[in-house]
């Protein structure tokens, strides 16, 4: 197959394996994978995954490869703090929450790093679209959950200050019905305190 037929074939796909090829030449030879790679054609994120050499790399295409590259998972934790503007520090690499295993992926794009939590816990996450691209985005009240849910740690105000959390736009743009709801649905007495000890801080800050 030439190249330039792959690419026309695989034009939906910005991030592709050999099952994704398979789906549409069942016959694909896997050689021609890494002589494409060596001519510059295509680059290979890590073990398995690849996209165009001359594709775009933007945020939200940083996140749909998240997504892809261990399934189930979202976007969440710094990541999702930073797009939110809910923290000023810019974040280096892709934080991402998983059903499946911990695990952290350093590539050419970045690391990619996944914390695991229970099956019934993936929920609170919408599809951020941007252009072509696609991802699984916790939202505003999910993510701040999923932080305090990782991070037993926080429990006093110091400990607020010093994550230099944006309160007024939460209070701003958070749901907090919703927020509660998801609280609830966590079934943890700790989780409950640091999310108290938090909108206690929240409303004084």
């Amino acid at each position: 197959m030439k190249f330039v037929d792959f690419k026309q074939n695989m034009k939906d796909f910005k991030v592709f394996d050999l099952r994704d090829i398979r789906k549409v030449e069942t016959d694909f030879d896997i050689r021609r994978l890494s002589e494409w790679r060596r001519k510059g054609y295509i680059r290979q994120i890590r073990r398995r995954y690849y996209m165009f050499a001359d594709s775009q790399v933007s945020e939200n295409t940083l996140f749909m490869i998240a997504n892809t590259m261990l399934k189930p998972s979202y976007i969440s934790l710094e990541s999702a703090l930073s797009v939110y503007g809910l923290i000023p520090e810019t974040v280096y690499g892709i934080t991402s929450v998983t059903s499946a295993h911990t695990a952290r992926f350093d590539t050419d794009l970045g690391s990619f790093s996944y914390r695991h939590i229970k099956p019934e816990f993936m929920f609170g996450y919408e599809i951020r679209a941007i252009g072509d691209d696609h991802s699984d985005v916790a939202d505003m009240e999910k993510t701040v959950l999923d932080y305090l849910y990782f991070h037993p740690e926080m429990k006093e105000d110091a400990d607020f200050v010093g994550w230099r959390f944006n309160s007024h736009e939460f209070k701003l743009r958070a749901d907090m019905d919703k927020f509660k709801r998801y609280e609830a649905a966590f079934h943890s007495k700790e989780l409950s305190k640091r999310v108290a000890a938090f909108i206690a801080y929240i409303n004084h800050d």
